[in-house]
């Protein structure tokens, strides 16, 4: 009982890995423009798909399919920008809510269209598995995605805190008036915002189809929840606090699957989530609101 506990949790910290970077893409573009991209999970699933259907006309070994998939994914980015962010005023949140919303579902609607509905089989990266025992064991295709999920993220923090791109990002997330004032062009940086992000949500769009095999539709919704929750875990606008939700999401909802079976594993993953709202409404690194 034990050892499969152990199983369970292992496999789902390796896979939470994903979730981690779907909620890394959503903590960052609220942390630039203070606003959430609700369209991203979809494009992350699309860009995954055009990266899928690239390789199928290209000979290239399996692993190129995460960065076709990221540069598709920076293109799905930018697009979602200047269609649900550029031309609409700021000051009105609501505006850009819905229309990232009418953008989720019409890429969704595009991919079952172009799918017919159908699971696409993904090509395995990785396989074979490490033991530990007779019961214990850590399956190839998820140790490749956490240590690809752990790349991506040192490259991510590395733009960020390294380069004179991130300082800029980080000027505009804290003050956007002072950044302007110099001269730095808030246009511009928003949309290379996306265009990162982008990248690294179809990035961790192809992972996931390398850790279960397929894509398909159907994950799109799960994929946004999931990376709304840990966002709002983590704290709204913190990098870290998303890492490490992500990784704890990915572990319980395992842990939830194994006692409850996956019919109910969400049920338990959103209870969490309410929990964290009564009692850390901030999140694990949230700042608290509070008057200049």
């Amino acid at each position: 009982m034990l050892i499969d506990v152990l199983q369970s949790i292992s496999d789902g910290l390796l896979f939470g890995a994903t979730y981690a970077l779907i909620g890394i893409g959503f903590t960052l573009v609220f942390g630039v423009m203070h606003k959430i991209n609700m369209a991203y999970g979809a494009a992350s699933l699309a860009g995954a798909y055009v990266g899928l259907a690239i390789l199928s006309y290209v000979a290239a070994p399996g692993w190129a399919i995460l960065l076709l998939s990221a540069l598709a994914g920076g293109l799905f980015g930018v697009a979602i920008y200047y269609l649900c962010f550029r031309f609409i005023p700021l000051a009105s949140p609501l505006a850009t809510l819905m229309s990232t919303v009418g953008m989720l579902l019409l890429i969704d609607e595009i991919v079952v269209h172009a799918t017919a509905g159908m699971p696409v089989p993904f090509p395995t990266i990785v396989r074979g598995t490490i033991d530990f025992g007779p019961d214990f064991m850590l399956r190839g295709d998820l140790l490749f995605v956490f240590a690809s999920a752990l790349v991506a993220m040192g490259g991510l923090l590395w733009l960020l805190y390294r380069t004179r791109l991130g300082i800029a990002t980080r000027a505009v997330s804290q003050q956007p008036v002072a950044a302007q004032l110099v001269g730095i062009k808030l246009d511009q940086i928003n949309a290379l915002t996306f265009l990162i992000t982008g990248m690294l949500g179809a990035f961790a769009g192809a992972l996931t189809g390398a850790a279960i095999g397929v894509l398909s539709p159907i994950i799109v919704t799960p994929l946004t929840i999931k990376g709304l929750i840990v966002t709002v875990i983590g704290g709204l606008g913190s990098i870290p606090g998303a890492i490490i939700a992500g990784l704890m999401v990915g572990a319980a909802e395992n842990l939830f699957q194994f006692f409850r079976g996956v019919t109910e594993r969400d049920i338990y993953v959103l209870l969490m989530l309410f929990a964290f709202l009564v009692f850390r409404p901030n999140g694990i690194f949230g700042v608290k609101a509070g008057r200049d």
